[in-house]
């Protein structure tokens, strides 16, 4: 098999050796990325700051180690904040709570601005409830941007497995989310 060609290989190499520039280099390159990521997995801001800086963490104790040509960095990366999303979330699910989580208000809002922000709770809430594998697709492949091949490899299963959970995902999405296309409005 080929090495992989990795874009980030000098960079993680420095980062590994220790060069400030580097480091601020990865950071300013991967955080938003991984932050964007643990977000969208967890739906709560302040965990998904802590994933995206754990992850930063640990690619920093690994680059002296990184071994190039075997993945690229990026989906390393990509691999451990979403192990954290997935721990985290584990969490989640053993812990009961005395009472049922506040319920944003579903009537329409005032003005453009509310009526934007409460769509897109809408659609973070309905990525929230497909299930782990299909939300793990649409977030790789629509909101971190990798293609089916670079979510598939990550995701550690067929291209055609990738298509299978991303078409059943958008088909969930769709009838979550119906009321809100172009003339349903009285629907």
């Amino acid at each position: 098999m080929a090495p992989i060609a990795d874009p980030d290989e000098d960079l993680v190499r420095r980062v590994g050796q220790g060069d400030p520039a580097a480091i601020q280099a990865m950071v300013a390159r991967k955080l938003p990325r991984m932050l964007a990521l643990a977000q969208r997995m967890l739906g709560d801001p302040v965990e998904a700051e802590d994933v995206a800086q754990e992850a930063m963490l640990r690619a920093w104790r690994q680059a002296p180690r990184w071994q190039p040509g075997k993945a690229k960095f990026d989906t390393w990366l990509h691999r451990v904040a979403l192990n954290l999303c997935y721990d985290r979330l584990r969490r989640r699910r053993e812990t009961p709570t005395d009472a049922p989580p506040d319920r944003p208000d579903p009537g329409p809002a005032p003005d453009r601005g509310l009526l934007a922000a409460e769509t897109g709770r809408r659609v973070d809430a309905a990525l929230a409830r497909l299930p782990d594998r299909q939300r793990e697709a649409i977030v790789l492949c629509h909101y971190q941007e990798l293609t089916n091949i670079e979510a598939a490899a990550l995701m550690e299963i067929s291209v055609e497995a990738l298509e299978s959970l991303l078409s059943r995902g958008r088909r969930a999405l769709r009838t979550a989310l119906a009321d809100l296309r172009p003339g349903a409005e009285g629907a």
